[in-house]
């Protein structure tokens, strides 16, 4: 079988509490050409449901990655958008199912893409959807606004594939282009945790009251879309700034260890 842009995307089920739930987001994806589908801690997986929901797409199911963790579903993912239903403290970067479709389909051509849905009675967590690039909303009527796990993947993937016709047939997707590929989720988190224990060894962050602070810079920078490069310089920046802290006898929090290096810009790509 030919290799599509859709053969790059995954479909990322996080605590599902039934298992005819995973078989019927398996049948949605198998009808509209995804087969990649990841299964965050499932509370019971296999599962006679979920081959009974599936209608068929058993492939689908056999083929399923069982992993602990999100981190470990969108690991050396480029891009990561996870369904949100509820309005945030601090807005994130939203799409509508439609501009997720043109997003998703114009960047799996080049790169891993993840697509998370949460648990069936509470969606994801602060702390997941803050591992995402976009949240994407389904608008659904505001006085019924609750949509079946298997639903709200049928309706994101469909957008998909939508968009990905268009695209078979010559009609330009919206994507911007570069000369690296966007960083990955698993080196931006790293990045993260970098920035967080600088910005405390400067005195500029308080680790018994950081506020918002991580949250906004995760939106500022999700917002941005950094590529591998872009990321090598900011790390390599982080690096020197601790480098500095430390030899310069100022170090306030945990570069009084010793642990001054923790990335070398010397392995850019670049070099």
């Amino acid at each position: 079988m030919t290799s599509t842009p859709l053969d790059n995307i995954r479909i990322v089920l996080v605590n599902t509490t039934h298992p005819g739930n995973i078989g019927g987001a398996a049948r949605a994806m198998k009808n509209m050409g995804l087969s990649r589908l990841y299964l965050v801690a499932p509370k019971e997986y296999p599962s006679e449901k979920a081959t009974w929901r599936s209608a068929g797409a058993t492939d689908v199911l056999e083929n399923a990655v069982v992993v602990d963790t999100l981190d470990e579903a969108i690991a050396g993912c480029g891009l990561v958008v996870g369904t949100s239903a509820r309005e945030r403290r601090i807005p994130w970067p939203l799409l509508d199912p439609r501009e997720c479709g043109v997003q998703v389909a114009s960047e799996a051509g080049t790169h891993e893409v993840a697509l998370v849905f949460g648990r069936e009675d509470r969606g994801l967590t602060n702390e997941e959807l803050h591992k995402c690039n976009f949240h994407v909303h389904i608008p659904s009527n505001p006085d019924y606004s609750s949509l079946n796990l298997a639903t709200a993947v049928q309706v994101i993937t469909y957008e998909v594939r939508m968009a990905w016709l268009q695209a078979s047939e010559g009609k330009t997707l919206t994507q911007h282009q570069w000369d690296f590929p966007p960083a990955e989720a698993r080196s931006l988190d790293a990045y993260y945790e970098h920035l967080q224990q600088t910005l405390v060894d400067l005195g500029f962050l308080d680790p018994e009251n950081p506020k918002q602070t991580m949250t906004r810079l995760r939106r500022l920078y999700n917002r941005v879309r950094l590529d591998q490069m872009e990321l090598n310089i900011l790390r390599g920046v982080l690096t020197a700034t601790r480098n500095h802290i430390f030899y310069s006898g100022k170090a306030l929090g945990a570069a009084k260890t010793g642990d001054s290096v923790e990335f070398d810009p010397k392995k850019s790509p670049e070099k």
